[in-house]
Protein backbone atom coordinates (compact mmCIF):
# COMPACT_ATOMS: atom_id res chain seq x y z
CA UNK A 1 0.00 0.00 0.00
CA UNK A 2 1.45 3.39 -0.96
CA UNK A 3 1.98 5.95 1.81
CA UNK A 4 -1.28 7.64 2.68
CA UNK A 5 -1.42 11.16 4.07
CA UNK A 6 -4.37 11.88 6.36
CA UNK A 7 -5.30 15.01 8.27
CA UNK A 8 -8.24 15.33 10.61
CA UNK A 9 -9.27 18.93 11.15
CA UNK A 10 -11.78 20.58 13.43
CA UNK A 11 -12.95 24.13 13.91
CA UNK A 12 -12.03 25.75 17.21
CA UNK A 13 -10.17 24.81 20.33
CA UNK A 14 -10.69 21.55 22.20
CA UNK A 15 -12.54 22.20 25.43
CA UNK A 16 -12.22 18.80 27.10
CA UNK A 17 -8.77 17.51 28.08
CA UNK A 18 -10.05 13.91 27.77
CA UNK A 19 -11.01 14.55 24.13
CA UNK A 20 -7.54 15.97 23.41
CA UNK A 21 -5.95 12.94 25.05
CA UNK A 22 -8.01 10.53 22.94
CA UNK A 23 -7.32 12.61 19.82
CA UNK A 24 -3.59 12.41 20.46
CA UNK A 25 -3.75 8.67 21.13
CA UNK A 26 -5.57 7.85 17.89
CA UNK A 27 -3.41 10.18 15.79
CA UNK A 28 -0.41 8.32 17.24
CA UNK A 29 -1.97 4.93 16.42
CA UNK A 30 -2.88 5.94 12.86
CA UNK A 31 0.63 7.30 12.31
CA UNK A 32 1.90 3.70 12.39
CA UNK A 33 0.17 3.26 9.03
CA UNK A 34 -0.01 6.73 7.46
CA UNK A 35 1.38 10.24 7.68
CA UNK A 36 -1.16 11.69 10.07
CA UNK A 37 -1.94 15.03 11.64
CA UNK A 38 -4.66 16.55 13.78
CA UNK A 39 -5.41 20.20 13.07
CA UNK A 40 -7.37 22.73 15.07
CA UNK A 41 -8.42 25.44 12.62
CA UNK A 42 -9.68 28.93 13.33
CA UNK A 43 -12.62 28.87 10.92
CA UNK A 44 -14.13 27.33 7.80
CA UNK A 45 -12.20 29.68 5.52
CA UNK A 46 -8.96 28.16 6.86
CA UNK A 47 -10.36 24.69 6.11
CA UNK A 48 -11.28 25.63 2.55
CA UNK A 49 -7.83 27.18 2.00
CA UNK A 50 -6.16 24.00 3.24
CA UNK A 51 -8.37 21.83 1.01
CA UNK A 52 -7.61 23.97 -2.06
CA UNK A 53 -3.89 23.78 -1.42
CA UNK A 54 -3.17 27.36 -0.49
CA UNK A 55 -0.38 28.48 1.84
CA UNK A 56 2.30 26.22 0.31
CA UNK A 57 0.24 23.10 0.97
CA UNK A 58 -0.86 20.44 -1.53
CA UNK A 59 -4.49 20.21 -2.55
CA UNK A 60 -6.43 17.82 -0.30
CA UNK A 61 -9.36 15.48 -0.90
CA UNK A 62 -11.89 17.07 1.47
CA UNK A 63 -14.20 14.75 3.39
CA UNK A 64 -16.77 16.63 5.49
CA UNK A 65 -18.47 14.90 8.40
CA UNK A 66 -22.20 15.57 8.33
CA UNK A 67 -25.21 13.60 9.52
CA UNK A 68 -26.72 13.83 6.01
CA UNK A 69 -23.64 12.38 4.32
CA UNK A 70 -22.89 8.91 2.98
CA UNK A 71 -22.86 6.16 5.57
CA UNK A 72 -20.12 3.54 5.37
CA UNK A 73 -19.31 0.43 7.33
CA UNK A 74 -15.82 0.11 8.80
CA UNK A 75 -14.95 -2.20 5.91
CA UNK A 76 -16.28 0.35 3.40
CA UNK A 77 -14.10 3.06 4.94
CA UNK A 78 -11.08 0.74 4.74
CA UNK A 79 -11.81 0.08 1.06
CA UNK A 80 -12.17 3.84 0.44
CA UNK A 81 -8.76 4.50 2.04
CA UNK A 82 -7.22 1.66 0.00
CA UNK A 83 -8.67 2.96 -3.29
CA UNK A 84 -7.51 6.46 -2.43
CA UNK A 85 -3.98 5.22 -1.72
CA UNK A 86 -3.85 3.05 -4.85
CA UNK A 87 -4.90 6.01 -7.00
CA UNK A 88 -2.10 8.18 -5.59
CA UNK A 89 -4.81 10.75 -4.92
CA UNK A 90 -4.27 13.99 -2.96
CA UNK A 91 -3.90 13.73 0.84
CA UNK A 92 -7.15 13.02 2.69
CA UNK A 93 -8.54 15.81 4.83
CA UNK A 94 -11.39 14.77 7.12
CA UNK A 95 -13.17 17.73 8.72
CA UNK A 96 -15.51 18.03 11.67
CA UNK A 97 -17.39 21.30 11.52
CA UNK A 98 -18.49 23.92 13.96
CA UNK A 99 -21.43 23.27 16.29
CA UNK A 100 -23.94 24.78 13.86
CA UNK A 101 -22.67 22.72 10.91
CA UNK A 102 -20.83 23.63 7.74
CA UNK A 103 -21.77 26.56 5.54
CA UNK A 104 -23.09 26.10 2.01
CA UNK A 105 -19.74 27.37 0.68
CA UNK A 106 -17.77 24.69 2.58
CA UNK A 107 -20.24 21.96 1.60
CA UNK A 108 -19.72 22.93 -2.05
CA UNK A 109 -15.94 22.55 -1.63
CA UNK A 110 -16.24 18.97 -0.32
CA UNK A 111 -15.19 15.99 -2.40
CA UNK A 112 -17.22 13.67 -0.16
CA UNK A 113 -19.66 14.12 2.70
CA UNK A 114 -19.53 11.30 5.23
CA UNK A 115 -21.92 10.43 8.05
CA UNK A 116 -21.03 8.53 11.20
CA UNK A 117 -24.69 7.56 11.52
CA UNK A 118 -28.10 9.06 12.02
CA UNK A 119 -27.54 9.88 15.68
CA UNK A 120 -26.36 13.36 16.61
CA UNK A 121 -22.95 13.42 18.27
CA UNK A 122 -21.18 16.27 20.01
CA UNK A 123 -18.52 17.53 17.60
CA UNK A 124 -15.61 16.68 19.89
CA UNK A 125 -16.96 13.16 20.38
CA UNK A 126 -17.50 12.79 16.62
CA UNK A 127 -13.80 13.58 16.16
CA UNK A 128 -12.80 10.70 18.44
CA UNK A 129 -15.24 8.32 16.73
CA UNK A 130 -13.88 9.32 13.32
CA UNK A 131 -10.26 8.85 14.44
CA UNK A 132 -11.08 5.43 15.88
CA UNK A 133 -12.73 4.41 12.59
CA UNK A 134 -9.74 5.60 10.55
CA UNK A 135 -7.48 3.56 12.84
CA UNK A 136 -9.84 0.58 12.47
CA UNK A 137 -9.75 0.98 8.67
CA UNK A 138 -5.99 0.55 8.69
CA UNK A 139 -6.17 -2.45 11.01
CA UNK A 140 -8.67 -4.03 8.59
CA UNK A 141 -6.32 -3.38 5.66
CA UNK A 142 -3.33 -4.80 7.56
CA UNK A 143 -5.38 -7.74 8.88
CA UNK A 144 -4.53 -6.73 12.44
CA UNK A 145 -6.68 -8.51 15.08
CA UNK A 146 -7.99 -5.19 16.51
CA UNK A 147 -11.00 -5.19 14.20
CA UNK A 148 -11.82 -8.89 14.39
CA UNK A 149 -11.54 -9.03 18.17
CA UNK A 150 -14.57 -6.72 18.45
CA UNK A 151 -17.05 -8.78 16.48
Amino acid sequence: MPVVKISVAWIGKTKEPAIQSLTDEYVKRISRYAETSGLALRDEASLRDLARGLRNQPRHFLVLLDSGGKQMSSEDLAAFVQRHADAAAPPLLFAIGPADGFSTQTRAAADLTLSLGKMTLAHELARVVLLEQIYRAFTILKKHPYHHAHR
